[in-house]
C-alpha cells in the first residue's frame, strides 16, 4: 500500500495522545483533526500560513499535484483540516473535478464569471477598460428596454411616408397595412421574449438566439441577413435625412439643378448620392472615434422623436377648433405644384387696375367657385398670371391654351380641414396611381383625360403605387424590436425587463401608428395626403402642416431622429458582423472579427460603410425600404421558427421565464413573415432567400458540419441542447425475466418519449452456445419496451464475465454521434447477504467505467418503490441534495421528471450544505439567483453542518464494517486455498489443464492477483516452497495474517482505519440531515460519491453508500459525466 495516501487522526495537543486501546470513550474528549502529507508540506513551504479551503483547493488544482489516494498515513500529524472538509470526506478524492458547492456558488450566481458560454458573452465596447467589480447592471425596464425600442422603431417612415401611405391606400387599407405589420412584430416579440428569457442573451442579439437554438448554419445565414438589413437601414435613414435637408430645410443647397422638368428627378438623385456619401463618411468617423458619443446623443435624438410626435397630436386637436391655413391650388380636380407658380397667384388672370390683396398673394383667401372670365375683348383690362403662361406657353390672353386648362376653373381649397370636418369619409378608400399620373381630388375624375405633359405645373405621382408596395415601404417603420434583447447585459433583471419593455414598446408604437392613420385621414385633404413631397402646400412637409405650433418642429425633429437612427445602425451592424466573424463559422469573414485594442470592430465598420454606400447609391428611399424589409422579415421568420421548434421538441434547456407563448403563435408569426415577404416584393423575397440559402450551404460545407452522422461526430452538442441519451442496464433471471422492470418505467418517465434510449443486458456464457438465449433476451426486452412505451433500441451482449460485457456495451453502444451519454443501472440488492462478491464488484466496476468514459450515471435505489406510469403523485416534493457541482445533472433531472404526468404535481426543493467557514445566508442568496437565471422554480434551503466531533456510533459502525470485511475476506481465502491445493494435484498430471488455474474470484480482486496468476501459469513444476511463497504474496495485499483461527482472533482486535472513520462520519452526518429534511419527499436526488481509487476499499464504499441512503424510501444517486449539461445562456 505504499502507493496510496492515508490520513491520520491526531489530537490538538501532542501531550493528549490517546492510548492504543480500542476504547472509544477515552478519546471522545479530544478534538479530531485530519491532515494530508501534501497539504502539510505546502503549509510548511508557505511559512506556516494558513490557507482557506477555496485557496487550498485552487492551489492544489493549479499545481498539477493529484492525490493518488487518501489512504497514506500522515506520521507528521500537522493540523491542517482546512484542506478537506471532514463533513465531505466521501467526496474529497474528486474535489479537483467536482468542487464543493460553497466554493463555486458565488461565481455561478454571477453569470458574467461563468466559464460556460463566457466566450459567447462578448462585450460590445470598452473591453480594455477597467470595470469596477462592485458595479452591477442597474438599468430598469423603462430606460433599458422601453425607450431604446421606441427610438429604434420610430423612424423616418413615420414622418416622410405615412401620410402618403394613408392618402394612397385609404384609411381602411392603411389600417390594415399597419395592423398586419404590427401583428408580425408583436408575434415575433413574443417568440423573442421566450428565447431571450431562456437564459442570458449576449451581444449579437438575434444572431445568438438563432445560432444557439437552431444551430450555426441557420444562425450564420439569418445573422448575415440581419446584418445586411441593419446596414441597409443605415442607408435608408441617411437618405431620409438628406431628403429632409434638401426638400424642406435647405432646398438651395442642391448641387445639381435641372432647368428641364425631365431632368429634375435625376438631379435630385445625384444630390442624394453626393450628400448621402458625405453624411455616411461623417457618421462612420463618429462611430470610429467612439461609440460613447453616439450613446450620449441617443437621448437627444429620442427627445426629438417624442417632441415631434406630440406636436402631431396637439396639432390634430387644435385643428378641430382652428385649422391652420395651407391653401392648395386646384385646376379642376387636379392639384397644382405651387413651386412652379413664381408669382404665387392661384388664378388664370388678374385685373390690371386693381392690385391683388396682400393676403391673396400669401394664399390665405379662398376663391372657391370663382369662374375664369371668358377670353374676349371685354376682358382686355385683365392680365395673365404665371399659371397662364405655363399652360398657354404665352402671356397673351389670345394664346392657345391646354384643353383641360380651358374647360376647368382654378380654385383654392384648404389642405388642412380639421378634425371635425368629416373629410375622413372621402379618405376611407384607396386611390392608387401609376407613375406619371396627375394627383386628382376625390373619386370624380375629369371627363377630359388626354395624356398629360410633365411640363405642366401639376403634382405627379413619382412611383406606381399598390397595396403590396406600400407594405414593403411601411414595414421598416415597425422594425427595431431587438434593441432590448441586445442590452441584456446592462439590465438589472433582463428576464423580466425584455418581455415587458419590448411588448409595451410595440403596443405603444402600434397605437401611435394606428391613431396617426386615423388622424391624418380625419384632418388632411386627400389630395394633400397623396402629395409625397408637399409640392401642393408650397414644399412643406405634409405631416408638418398638421403639427403645432410650426411645421419646423417636425422638420427639425425628424431630421435629428433620422440622423440618430442612422448612427445606431452604423453602431450595431459592425458588432453583429464581429460576433459572426468571431464564431468562425464563415471563414472568409474571419478578418472582420478583429478590431482596435478596446474591441471596436474597425474592419467590420469599414465593410458596413461600403455596403451602406451601395444603398445610398440607389438614392431612393422607396427602393431601399423594401430591400431591408426582406432581410428583417427573414430574421423575424427564423426567430419564430426557433421558438416553435424548441417548444415542439421540448429540449431540456427550454425553460423560458416568459410563459405567455405558444408554438401556434410562433407558427402564425412565421406565416405572416413569409406572406409579407412575397406580398411586398416576390423577387426581393426570392433574392433574400437565395442569399440565406447560399450562406447556409457554405457554412454547412466549410464551417459547422458535414453530413448526418458525420456531422454528429464533430463534437458534443452545445450545452443548451444537451439531453440525457440513456443506456439502461437490465438484469435477467434464470427464466429470462427482467429482474427490475420498474427501472425501464423510470427511464420512460425521465425521457417522456424524447431522445435516444438503448436497453441493454449481458448474458454470461459463450456466444456460440448461447445465441438462442441472446435472441430470447432481446425479444423479452422489446416486449417490455412496448409495454412501457419506450422508443429505442435493444442490445444484448454475451460475455464470459458480466463486468466485461457491461464494459464492452458502455464502450460500443450507439452509432457515430448517436451515442448514449447517461447510464442507468439498478442498485445491487442484498449485496451484504450474498456469498458471491461479484454483484457489488460488477456494480463498482461499472461506476468506474462510466467515470472513465465521461458518462453520467443514474442509480435508483429501492426501485420497486418507484411509482409506475399509472400512479401519478398527487402532491409532495422532489428533493435535490446538491453537495458537489458535477455539471448540473441534479438541476436538470427534476425538471425533466416533472414534464411527465407522474411527477408533474411535485414541487422541487434544493438543499445544499454549508460548512463552518461558509456564509450560509449569502449562499442561499447566490443559489436563488442562480436558479432564477436557470429559469427553475424551486424552494431553496442551505443546511449548516457544524464540525462536530466524531461520534462513538461512527467509530463502532466503522469497526463493524472493517471486521465484517476482514472476516468475509478470510472465509473466501480459505475456500480459495483449498480449491488451489486440489487443483495443483490435477495439474501435475496434465499440462493441458494448466491454463485454468485460478478462479474468477482471484482474477477479479485486483491487478496484483492477475499478475500472480500469470506468474503461476508459466511454471511447469510446482514445489511446496513455491506454493508457500505464492500464498504469502497473495495474502500480502489483503492485510490478513493467515487463515488460522489465531488470525480471526487478531482480527477482532483491529483498530478502525482513520480514513474509513472520516468517510463514515460524512455518510452518517449527511444521512442525518437528509433524513431530517427529506423524510417525506417523493424522491430524493443525491450526489453519488466516487469509488475509491484504491480497489481494496470497494466493499467499504458499498457500506458508505448504504449508510448515506438509510431511512430514505426512494433515492436517485446521480453522478455527472464531467461536462456541463445546463446553462443560463440563451
Amino acid at each position: 500500500m505504499a502507493s496510496s495516501v492515508r490520513f491520520t487522526v491526531t489530537p490538538i495537543k501532542a501531550e493528549d495522545l490517546p492510548d492504543t486501546s480500542p476504547d472509544i470513550s477515552s478519546r471522545s474528549s479530544a478534538r479530531v483533526r485530519f491532515g494530508s502529507r501534501e497539504s502539510m508540506n505546502r503549509s510548511e513551504a508557505s511559512g506556516g500560513a494558513t490557507t482557506s479551503p477555496e485557496r487550498s483547493h485552487l492551489e492544489h488544482g493549479d499545481s498539477g499535484v493529484k492525490l493518488s489516494s487518501v489512504y497514506i498515513n500522515n506520521s507528521n500529524g500537522i493540523d491542517d483540516d482546512d484542506f478537506y472538509d471532514r463533513n465531505l470526506a466521501l467526496f474529497e478524492e474528486e474535489m479537483d473535478t467536482r468542487p464543493k458547492v460553497s466554493s463555486l456558488l458565488s461565481r455561478l450566481a454571477n453569470y458574467t464569471n461563468l466559464t460556460q458560454g463566457a466566450k459567447e458573452h462578448e462585450e460590445a465596447e470598452s473591453i480594455g477598460e477597467k470595470r469596477k467589480s462592485s458595479k452591477s447592471p442597474q438599468m430598469g425596464t423603462f430606460m433599458g428596454v422601453y425607450l431604446p425600442c421606441l427610438q429604434n422603431i420610430f423612424g423616418v417612415i413615420l414622418f416622410l411616408r405615412l401620410t402618403w401611405v394613408v392618402g394612397t391606400a385609404g384609411v381602411l387599407q392603411a389600417l390594415c397595412i399597419v395592423f398586419i405589420c404590427c401583428c408580425c412584430t408583436l408575434l415575433t416579440a413574443i417568440s423573442m421574449s421566450a428565447i431571450a428569457t431562456n437564459g442570458v442573451v449576449p451581444a449579437g442579439g438575434s444572431y445568438f438566439m438563432i445560432s444557439r437554438s437552431l444551430g450555426p448554419e441557420f444562425g450564420g445565414a439569418v445573422g448575415s441577413c440581419f446584418y445586411l438589413g441593419t446596414t441597409f437601414a443605415g442607408s435608408m435613414y441617411i437618405l431620409g435625412a438628406i431628403e429632409i435637408l434638401l426638400m424642406y430645410m435647405a432646398p438651395g443647397a442642391a448641387i445639381f439643378v435641372s432647368d428641364s422638368p425631365d431632368g429634375e428627378a435625376a438631379a435630385m438623385l445625384n444630390n442624394m448620392r453626393v450628400y448621402g456619401s458625405i453624411f455616411l463618411v461623417l457618421m462612420s468617423l463618429l462611430v470610429f472615434v467612439g461609440v460613447k458619443y453616439v450613446n450620449k446623443l441617443a437621448s437627444v435624438f429620442l427627445a426629438c422623436v417624442i417632441v415631434s410626435i406630440l406636436s402631431i397630436y396637439i396639432g390634430a386637436l387644435v385643428s378641430a377648433f382652428s385649422p391652420p391655413s395651407f391653401p392648395v391650388c386646384m385646376l379642376g380636380n387636379r392639384s397644382l405644384s405651387q413651386h412652379e407658380l413664381k408669382d404665387g397667384h392661384c388664378a388664370k388672370t388678374l385685373p390690371m387696375l386693381r392690385e391683388p390683396p396682400l393676403d391673396a398673394a400669401n394664399g390665405s383667401e379662398s376663391f372657391n367657385g370663382t369662374d375664369a372670365p371668358p377670353v374676349t375683348a371685354a376682358a382686355a383690362l385683365e392680365k395673365t398670371t404665371d399659371l397662364w403662361r405655363h399652360f398657354c406657353n404665352s402671356s397673351e390672353l389670345s394664346a392657345t391654351c391646354d384643353e383641360y386648362f380651358q374647360h376647368n376653373n382654378v380654385t383654392q381649397i384648404q389642405g388642412i380641414l380639421g378634425l371635425a370636418s368629416g373629410v375622413i369619409a372621402e379618405n376611407l378608400w384607396s386611390s392608387y396611381s401609376a407613375k406619371g399620373d396627375v394627383l386628382e381630388r376625390g373619386e370624380h375624375h375629369s371627363s377630359h383625360r388626354p395624356a398629360v405633359s410633365n411640363h405642366f405645373p401639376y403634382v405627379f405621382a413619382d412611383i406606381t403605387s399598390s397595396f403590396t408596395l406600400l407594405i414593403g415601404i411601411f414595414f421598416p417603420s415597425v422594425t427595431g424590436i431587438m434593441a432590448g434583447s441586445n442590452r441584456s447585459g446592462d439590465l438589472k433583471d433582463a428576464q423580466r425587463s425584455i418581455p415587458i419593455g419590448t411588448i409595451l414598446a410595440i403596443l405603444t408604437t402600434s397605437l401611435v401608428y394606428l391613431s396617426c392613420v386615423v388622424l391624418f385621414g380625419s384632418c388632411v385633404e386627400g389630395v394633400v395626403l397623396r402629395d409625397k413631397f408637399g409640392d401642393s402646400v408650397k414644399g412643406n412637409l405634409v405631416v408638418g402642416t398638421l403639427s403645432w405650433p410650426s411645421p419646423w418642429v417636425i422638420v427639425i425633429g425628424s431630421f435629428f431622429s433620422t440622423c440618430g437612427a442612422g448612427l445606431q445602425s452604423l453602431t450595431g451592424a459592425p458588432r453583429l458582423l464581429q460576433a459572426i466573424a468571431k464564431d468562425n463559422i464563415i471563414p472568409f469573414l474571419r478578418v472582420f472579427g478583429h478590431g482596435k485594442a478596446n474591441g471596436e470592430p474597425t474592419w467590420a465598420l469599414l465593410l458596413t460603410a461600403v455596403l451602406a454606400e451601395l444603398g445610398i447609391l440607389i438614392a431612393s428611399l422607396d427602393l431601399v425600404a423594401p430591400i431591408l424589409s426582406m432581410f428583417f422579415l427573414m430574421c423575424y421568420l427564423f426567430v419564430n421558427l426557433a421558438c416553435a421548434l424548441q417548444t415542439l421538441l421540448r429540449t431540456p434547456n427550454w425553460r423560458p421565464r416568459f410563459s405567455y407563448y405558444h408554438w401556434t403563435l410562433s407558427f402564425l408569426g412565421m406565416t405572416i413573415c413569409l406572406a409579407l415577404m412575397f406580398i411586398s416584393s416576390w423577387y426581393y423575397a426570392i433574392v433574400a432567400m437565395v442569399i440565406a440559402g447560399m450562406i447556409y450551404k457554405y457554412i454547412e460545407y466549410h464551417g459547422a458540419a458535414r453530413f448526418a452522422l458525420l456531422r454528429l461526430e464533430e463534437g458534443p452538442p452545445h450545452t443548451k441542447n444537451w439531453r440525457p441519451q440513456l443506456l439502461v442496464l437490465l438484469k435477467l433471471d434464470e427464466d429470462a425475466h427482467v429482474k427490475s422492470p420498474r427501472l425501464l418505467t423510470f427511464a420512460s418517465q425521465l425521457k417522456a418519449g424524447k431522445g435516444l434510449t438503448i436497453v441493454g443486458t449481458v448474458i454470461s456464457g459463450n456466444f456460440l452456445q448461447t445465441y438462442g438465449e441472446a435472441l430470447a433476451a432481446e425479444q423479452t426486452l422489446r416486449l417490455l419496451m412496448e409495454k412501457e412505451r419506450v422508443k429505442g433500441f435493444v442490445q444484448c451482449i454475451v460475455a464470459q464475465k458480466p463486468r466485461e460485457g457491461i464494459s464492452h456495451m458502455i464502450q460500443s453502444s450507439g452509432l457515430g454521434g448517436m451515442r448514449h451519454n447517461t447510464v442507468v443501472m439498478g442498485w445491487p440488492h442484498a449485496w451484504r447477504q450474498s456469498e458471491d462478491p461479484q454483484s457489488w464488484k460488477t456494480f463498482i466496476n461499472t461506476v468506474r467505467v462510466t467515470t472513465t468514459a465521461h458518462l453520467a450515471l443514474l442509480v435508483p435505489k429501492n426501485i420497486p418503490l418507484f411509482p409506475s406510469n399509472s400512479e401519478p403523485c398527487a402532491d409532495g416534493f422532489i428533493d435535490v441534495w446538491w453537495i458537489v457541482h458535477d455539471g448540473g445533472m441534479l438541476m436538470l433531472l427534476p425538471f425533466l421528471l416533472r414534464q411527465h404526468k407522474v411527477w408533474r404535481k411535485c414541487a422541487m426543493r434544493i438543499f445544499t450544505v454549508a460548512q463552518m467557514e461558509d456564509n450560509s445566508i449569502q449562499m442561499k442568496k447566490d443559489l436563488a439567483t442562480f436558479l432564477y437565471h436557470l429559469r427553475i422554480e424551486a424552494a431553496v434551503e442551505v443546511v449548516e453542518m457544524h464540525n462536530s466531533d466524531i461520534s462513538a456510533y461512527t467509530y463502532e459502525r466503522t469497526l463493524m464494517m472493517e471486521q465484517r470485511c476482514q472476516m468475509l475476506r478470510q472465509m473466501r481465502l480459505s475456500k480459495s486455498d483449498r480449491e488451489k491445493e486440489a487443483q495443483l494435484v490435477k495439474d501435475r498430471n496434465s499440462m493441458l489443464r494448466l491454463t485454468s488455474i485460478g478462479s474468477d474470484e482471484d482474477e477479479d480482486t485486483d491487478g496484483a492477483g492477475d499478475r500472480s496468476a500469470e506468474h503461476r501459469r508459466v511454471h511447469m513444476t510446482w514445489t511446496k516452497d513455491k506454493t508457500l511463497q505464492l500464498r504469502s504474496n497473495t495474502h500480502t495485499h489483503t492485510a490478513s495474517c493467515c487463515s488460522t483461527p489465531e488470525g480471526f482472533r487478531d482480527m477482532l482486535n483491529i483498530r478502525p482505519d482513520h480514513s474509513n472513520v472520516r468517510r463514515m462520519h460524512t455518510a452518517v452526518k449527511l444521512n442525518e440531515v437528509i433524513v431530517n429534511k427529506s423524510h417525506d419527499a417523493r424522491l430524493v436526488l443525491l450526489n453519488m460519491p466516487g469509488p475509491p481509487k484504491n480497489p481494496e476499499g470497494d466493499e467499504n464504499y458499498m457500506e458508505f453508500l448504504e449508510v448515506l441512503t438509510e431511512g430514505l424510501e426512494r433515492v436517485l444517486l446521480v453522478r455527472g459525466g464531467g461536462s456541463e449539461v445546463i446553462t443560463i445562456y440563451s
